[in-house]
């Protein structure tokens, strides 16, 4: 093999032997030009074949401007040609969504294999919630004229629903429907899901009379369910919601497990799945 061979892009040389530095979305990552065009039809194969323009950051790198963090499964699969995920990998979409732009049709097929592979794996599942309730005072100053406020309080209802479910695909859906309502927005849930299969929501009911202002300020968030736009103030409005979102994912009410009466009384809700 010629020790001088070389490609050429926009008067820019690339050795093969040289390792090559890409900044993706702020992340550096090096690998070699072979690994680079291991799959000539995709993006990166024309884009450093010299098919395509290339940008530069500030030190000379090749510079994508894509999510950084999920690149390494694209550069891996370059490099072996196999897919491989940790067991708690939570991004998928955003990984397929990265193998659509660079157009790297093996990985395409690969991850499309491996969503139905966890779609079958978790059609039997099953989902506990735990439920929580109590009464709380809270204190707040009311705005009477410009410069006289007056000191008032009223009795709060404070929630919490403790989650767990063997489906991980699950709780993302539930996270597609509530939102937590904080400071003037909504966000959804699914920034709280730290732990694939558990999930704990609290929250407080709407206080008449309390100043908007004042949820902020005591750290209060409210919840909300879309896309019907229905704040929940109850138990009762919370576990109908949950049993439509369950029930359409496949969930049914586990009629051994809990006694009727703490079903009734909403304190567990239990639901299983079978394939």
């Amino acid at each position: 093999m010629l020790a001088g061979l070389y490609y050429s892009q926009h008067r820019d040389f690339f050795i093969m032997s040289e390792p090559i530095t890409l900044n993706v979305g702020g992340k550096l990552y090096t690998t070699s030009l072979s690994t680079l065009t291991s799959f000539p039809d995709s993006m990166l194969g024309a884009m450093f074949s010299g098919k395509m323009p290339t940008k530069r950051d500030s030190q000379g790198n090749c510079f994508i401007d894509r999510d950084g963090k999920v690149f390494r499964y694209i550069l891996n699969f370059l490099r072996t040609s196999h897919l491989d995920l940790p067991e708690d990998f939570q991004e998928m979409g955003l990984l397929r969504r990265e193998a659509d732009f660079y157009q790297v049709q093996p990985l395409i097929e690969a991850l499309q294999e491996k969503e139905v592979e966890l779609s079958k794996a978790e059609k039997n599942a099953m989902l506990n919630i735990t439920l929580d309730q109590r009464t709380q005072t809270v204190h707040f100053t009311v705005r009477e004229a410009p410069q006289i406020y007056s000191l008032s309080s009223s009795n709060m209802e404070v929630f919490s629903a403790h989650i767990f479910s063997t489906s991980s695909l699950f709780l993302k859906l539930l996270g597609s429907r509530l939102y937590y309502c904080f400071n003037g927005n909504l966000s959804s849930i699914s920034s709280y899901l730290q732990d694939p299969n558990h999930l704990t929501l609290d929250w407080v009911a709407t206080v008449e009379g309390l100043p908007e202002e004042e949820y902020t300020r005591q750290n209060l968030k409210r919840l909300w369910v879309v896309p019907a736009n229905k704040q929940i103030n109850s138990f009762q409005v919370f576990v109908e919601e949950v049993l439509k979102i369950a029930m359409s994912d496949g969930f049914c009410v586990d009629s051994s497990h809990p006694h009727a009466s703490d079903f009734m009384n909403n304190k567990i809700i239990r639901l299983i799945r079978y394939k």
